[in-house]
């Protein structure tokens, strides 16, 4: 596997498949994996198209697997960004509470941007059951 990233907070890697490996690492890696965990599996439930897919996992080691959502897009502007964090929050009912341009990725397989990186996120009820 290729080294993504190796931080104080998560070693991530890239397996020969494309999928991706997180580690979790540093002050509260378990309750940041199970967060991860948890906002991926609401999205998938709730159909959100542009994060990715919870493949795999393993809470007692902090360690999750999912698929790949492009590479970083270190050229999309704040507006995109923003807008992007803003539709999750109102069609999906996840707050990702670290909203930067840093967690979007660019999918030319799906041609679309992708957010990712949901540790520091906040399930909110669901829209879609409100309305």
């Amino acid at each position: 596997m290729r080294n993504l990233k190796d931080g104080i907070r998560s070693l991530v890697k890239i397996d020969f498949y494309g999928n991706v490996h997180k580690y979790f690492r540093g002050t509260d890696a378990d309750k940041r994996c199970a967060t991860e965990v948890k906002i991926l599996k609401a999205l998938e439930e709730r159909g959100c198209t542009y994060v990715p897919k919870l493949i795999d996992y393993k809470l007692e080691e902090n360690y999750l697997v999912t698929t790949n959502c492009g590479s970083p897009a270190p050229n999309i502007s704040r507006k995109k960004s923003d807008s992007l964090f803003q539709k999750l929050e109102k069609e999906y009912g996840v707050q990702h509470d670290d909203p930067e341009p840093r967690n979007v990725t660019y999918d030319p397989k799906e041609g679309q941007f992708c957010v990712i990186d949901f540790e520091l996120a906040t399930l909110l009820p669901n829209p879609k059951e409100q309305a």
